[in-house]
């Protein structure tokens, strides 16, 4: 099956129902993903899978279009489970399965903290197929008795690395100890370590995996290129940048909270149009930020690794390295916030000389060109 599949490059190959087609065309997708692929067939036949996808990969399509052709939106009770690490990854990939079941009628639901407990109550009274959310805000719908999961035919944990980094394995555990031993698990995952290994083999039966090779990591249509810099003067070359090239929204990230919000206050005095995100801001203040730098009222987003987790945000021109990552796979991360759906994107780094060493990390693990530019290139457009 697996060979087979290998030769599938178009959605419209695929046997689909005319429901799930009409969506597809809808959304305007065509050409599929390696990972959606790959991991469509088996899901629609009914098998368990592991996929190594990063996030801007198309990987909520690979499960969420097997899920709605394999549930019966006839039935009004809750069939499908999405576990996600973060709210804006929940809301996200919500959004994307009703888009691909707006011709079934299914009602999709996503729960998360942070917002009122008793809304989400109302909408489960009301009836929901699918639900998609974080572990702490499932655990307590189950344990108010307001989440019945007895009748789960399809999980999916998504971002699984990610969730096991900030600690659900115990709320993992609990709401999979809970479920019908009789479904269909499929798991994805930027890293397949030992952590997640684990866990597929104590919740999955004979998964299919499908690893993309380290040299997909990179998404090839994303233009990449790094400038080495004296430490003390990355801000000016930063300034360069942004004054030489065409940048509609920009991400620009930083290793730390607090060298994100010096970097913003920095931006803002000289008058671009930048705002910090990071984990020290409510919830709140970072649902404000998100939003507006979605609406492309903000240019700049200023943001740590773990305040851009999850977030999906249509036409990044370009991704900025303030900071070399100090572990490689987050560089990859980072850069698949460009150039989503297929469009084009451009990823600067500035590296000081003392992270040199990670530089090459990063480029160790992929086959795709991070280009060097002289520092004279600061002054003209790059990209």
């Amino acid at each position: 099956m697996k060979k087979h599949m290998q030769n599938v490059r178009y959605f419209s190959e695929l046997p689909l129902s005319p429901q799930a087609m009409k969506a597809i065309q809808d959304l305007g997708f065509t050409g599929l993903f390696p990972i959606q692929a790959e991991a469509i067939a088996p899901l629609l036949e009914g098998k368990d899978v592991i996929g190594q996808a990063q996030t801007g990969t198309g990987k909520t399509a690979a499960f969420g279009i097997p899920m709605i052709e394999r549930l019966d939106p006839k039935l009004n009770h809750i069939q499908g489970l999405v576990l996600t690490p973060t709210r804006e990854l929940a809301v996200q990939v919500a959004d994307h399965i009703s888009k691909f079941s707006k011709y079934k009628g299914f009602k999709v639901l996503p729960v998360y903290g942070g917002e009122s407990i008793n809304k989400q109550i109302w909408q489960l009274d009301r009836g929901v197929h699918i639900v998609v959310g974080t572990p702490g805000r499932i655990i307590d719908l189950m344990e108010r008795r307001v989440l019945n999961l007895s009748h789960v035919k399809i999980l999916v944990l998504d971002e699984a690395d990610r969730m096991l980094d900030m600690g659900f394995i115990e709320d993992i555990d609990y709401i999979l100890q809970r479920l019908p031993i009789n479904r269909q698990t499929s798991l994805f995952s930027a890293t397949i370590d030992d952590n997640v290994m684990n866990l597929s083999n104590k919740y999955m039966r004979n998964p299919q995996k499908i690893f993309v090779s380290k040299d997909e990591i990179a998404l090839t249509q994303i233009s990449q290129y790094y400038i080495v810099v004296n430490p003390a003067n990355k801000l000016e070359a930063l300034c360069n940048i942004l004054d030489q090239n065409h940048i509609e929204k920009a991400i620009i990230f930083c290793r730390t909270r607090t060298d994100t919000s010096k970097l913003a206050y920095a931006l803002t005095r000289r008058r671009y149009d930048a705002q910090a995100l990071h984990a020290g801001y409510t919830q709140a203040q970072r649902d404000h930020v998100t939003s507006t730098f979605r609406q492309g009222k903000l240019k700049l987003l200023v943001a740590t690794d773990v305040a851009a987790r999850g977030l999906d945000i249509q036409n990044v021109t370009h991704i900025i390295n303030y900071d070399v990552p100090s572990e490689a796979l987050t560089y990859f991360h980072r850069i698949g916030r460009t150039a989503r759906k297929g469009t084009e994107g451009t990823a600067i780094t500035l590296v000081g000389y003392g992270e040199i060493p990670e530089l090459n990390n990063i480029r160790a693990l992929t086959k795709t060109t991070i280009e060097q530019l002289e520092p004279a290139a600061l002054n003209s457009p790059i990209l």
